[in-house]
């Protein structure tokens, strides 16, 4: 092969291989965008069901603290994913849908206080009823 040709060819090679580095990193940061997508949708929803889960669950139909911190996480969650910041919409759909779950285990424990409570009034009202008819069988 003669000098000339051989030049060509390793010119040749040298832009093939910028072009094809060229095209693996296009593919690469198409491929990343595209995985983080499915994700924080997948996060967005889990924090709109955490959040009707806790709705459902509240107590006296009050929101609690953590209910509306969730909902501001994941009207912030929106607002990122908007801006196409999707490792920020993710974070904070996933702060949202902990918020929530913390919020709904909050009423589910007050719930369970006041049951408890309502038990204990009601064994104290009959261990009251039972003293009286011992008293008055006496």
């Amino acid at each position: 092969m003669s000098q000339i040709m051989q030049e060509s060819f390793c010119s040749l090679r040298r832009h093939l291989l910028k072009g094809s580095s060229l095209v693996a990193l296009v593919i690469l940061l198409a491929a990343c965008s595209q995985n983080q997508q499915p994700q924080m949708y997948g996060a967005l929803q889990a924090a709109e069901t955490a959040i009707e889960d806790a709705d459902r669950n509240g107590v006296n139909g009050y929101p609690s603290p953590e209910l509306v911190e969730a909902r501001n996480k994941l009207q912030q969650a929106r607002v990122a994913m908007e801006m196409e910041e999707m490792p920020l919409a993710t974070y904070l759909a996933k702060e949202s849908q902990v918020a929530a779950e913390l919020a709904s285990a909050k009423a589910t424990l007050i719930k369970e206080q006041l049951v408890n409570t309502e038990i204990e009034e009601g064994i104290e009202a009959l261990k009251q009823e039972m003293d009286r008819n011992i008293g008055a069988g006496s």
